[in-house]
């Protein structure tokens, strides 16, 4: 049986976040052909809803309000439960992101609905998909499948790939106007403090450096690194903790979880709180000096030696093969 599905899009400094693009593969596939609706939430967002289309969604819903400039679960979980009403849904599609993880339970939680949360894989389509999601810290996997009721689930970003962009298809965005009202608090101004460059949780390349980088001067390598290989720079809790690093960076069971193509850890021992934000990358390359750290347990490549040696060859090896 075919569905309308209803995705909720992200946007980022005026850009979709490309998780806005993998909600509507991931809706697509859970459809059985039936119509993807993308939802588009912000200050100014209405020029953005022509790129949901390029990506596949087959109509686009955008919602504006001053109130909406910054994110909060009250002006978003409004504006979105108003788009709801009008569409009827038969499921939702949310990024597993810090605002997914924020919003979901909530309009779960309005809805009646379950929610399957942190899906990383679909298997199957329409009526048949089932959704594999991570459990006990990436120890173990759970394949869920709903019998009956909303189809109401979220996708780990970086890990269902988006469809082919298509820019000649052109479809007409539509604006709704939401009175947003009742507001428990009201975000003025956000001061970020993160790095600049590639949005981390949705990295391709992650260079990770973890006690063993000593100091703040310890990551400038990694960082020279991660540029180079088009990547950012992530962090262990251990080096956050350390004062070497914002805690924007950190990655674990406490921080970001993430799954890029490469992750290299740099001087990081495999704690299993660090491993449950990386366990799942496609390819995890460990550089440290103490060759029975747990990271090696997991790495498909391991170097044993002082990154403070390894980094800098690396670093030169890829300038090389760039510059031929």
């Amino acid at each position: 049986m075919s569905k309308k599905i209803l995705v909720l899009g992200e946007a980022r400094d005026g850009e979709l976040r490309n998780v806005s693009f993998e909600t509507v593969a991931a809706a697509k596939k859970i459809s059985g052909g039936g119509e993807v609706v993308a939802v588009l939430i912000g200050d100014q967002v209405q020029s953005l809803g022509e790129e949901m289309i390029h990506y596949g969604a087959d109509r686009v819903v955008t919602v504006e309000h001053p109130h909406l400039k910054h994110y909060t679960s009250d002006g978003y979980g409004q504006a979105f439960m108003a788009v709801y009403e009008d569409e009827s849904p038969e499921g939702i599609v949310f990024g597993h992101t810090a605002m997914g993880k924020d919003l979901s339970p909530k309009i779960a939680s309005k809805l009646a609905s379950g929610l399957i949360s942190d899906v990383t894989k679909i298997e199957g389509e329409g009526d048949d998909a089932e959704f594999i999601r991570p459990i006990y810290s990436g120890k173990a996997f759970e394949k869920v499948e709903i019998k009956e009721g909303l189809l109401f689930i979220s996708i780990r970003p970086n890990n269902i790939e988006p469809l082919e962009h298509d820019a000649s298809r052109t479809i007409d965005v539509s604006a709704k106007s939401v009175e947003i009202t009742n507001l428990r608090s009201v975000i003025k101004d956000v001061v970020r403090k993160s790095t600049e460059g590639v949005d981390l949780s949705e990295a391709k390349v992650i260079v990770a450096g973890g006690r063993g980088v000593k100091g703040t001067e310890g990551f400038e390598p990694l960082k020279e690194l991660a540029n180079l290989l088009g990547g950012a720079v992530g962090a262990s809790r251990g080096a956050c903790d350390a004062d070497y690093c914002d805690y924007s960076l950190q990655i674990g069971q406490t921080g970001k979880v993430v799954t890029p193509d490469l992750y290299i850890a740099a001087g990081i021992s495999g704690a299993i709180q660090h491993v449950a934000g990386m366990s799942n990358s496609k390819v995890i390359v460990a550089i440290n000096k103490d060759p029975e750290a747990n990271i090696f347990k997991i790495a498909d490549y391991g170097i044993v030696g002082d990154i403070f040696e390894i980094i800098p060859i690396m670093i030169e090896e890829i300038k090389k093969l760039k510059a031929s």
